[in-house]
């Protein structure tokens, strides 16, 4: 589990088809202090395992569904930056929202705009995606905790006010019109989904048949909504 705030950039070179590399180029100490074998690292937003600690970097094996479904497997990932985070420790600050590291598809930045106060950036994201998405809600973008301004249904599209310092520390100032996002929406919501609309309710549990049985009269009625 990740907070969502970026220790460093890095880098990825591919060592073979199912071997990466990641090589850290900027706050390498913060990622490196007591980095182990067998650790998480977020790699723009995607949860991997230190399978090899080297001097500025380490090596993981992605699976196929991790090069399938992020952009990590795409060769333009491959010659730019990549935001890299540490897993949460207890007892330890969360500073931006739970970010499980799990990828649930790829978005695409529409537009940048430079404001007095932050950076203005669109995105569209993919319906399986948008359907999480609401306006002051929390959604990771390359694996930045990031809080959504606006959100427009009918596109599909959302809009965050990035503030300088996540600007400039991230990759998000390397993107351009058209570039490739991972993108996690908030566990809360998928959660809360599953809970209002069971996929299967049969062969239920007699004794668990009431308590599963969570409708938005329900939330409505005991304070929720």
């Amino acid at each position: 589990m990740f907070t969502g705030l970026i220790q460093g950039l890095g880098t990825i070179k591919p060592l073979s088809k199912d071997s990466w590399q990641i090589n850290f180029i900027s706050h390498s100490d913060a990622i490196m202090q007591d980095l182990t074998y067998g650790d998480s690292v977020a790699v723009d937003g995607v949860c991997l395992t230190v399978e090899e600690i080297l001097k500025d970097g380490f090596i993981a094996t992605p699976s196929p569904e991790t090069q399938r479904r992020t952009t990590l497997g795409r060769e333009e990932t491959q010659t730019r930056y990549v935001n890299l985070e540490t897993s949460l420790r207890v007892g330890a600050k969360v500073g931006g929202h739970f970010v499980m590291g799990h990828v649930d598809g790829i978005g695409q930045l529409i537009s940048a705009s430079q404001t007095a106060t932050s950076w203005e950036m669109t995105f569209a994201a993919p319906d399986a995606i948008a359907r999480y998405i609401v306006p002051q809600g929390s959604i990771a973008i390359n694996g930045i905790s990031l809080t959504v301004a606006t959100y427009q249904h009918e596109h599909s599209q959302f809009t965050t006010a990035v503030i300088p310092l996540t600007y400039s520390e991230t990759n998000l100032s390397h993107l351009v019109p058209g570039s490739w996002v991972n993108l996690e929406a908030d566990i809360l919501g998928k959660y809360i989904e599953k809970f209002l609309y069971p996929p299967n309710q049969h062969n239920q549990d007699p004794d668990q048949a009431e308590l599963d049985v969570i409708t938005p009269a329900f939330l409505t009625e005991h304070g929720y909504l």
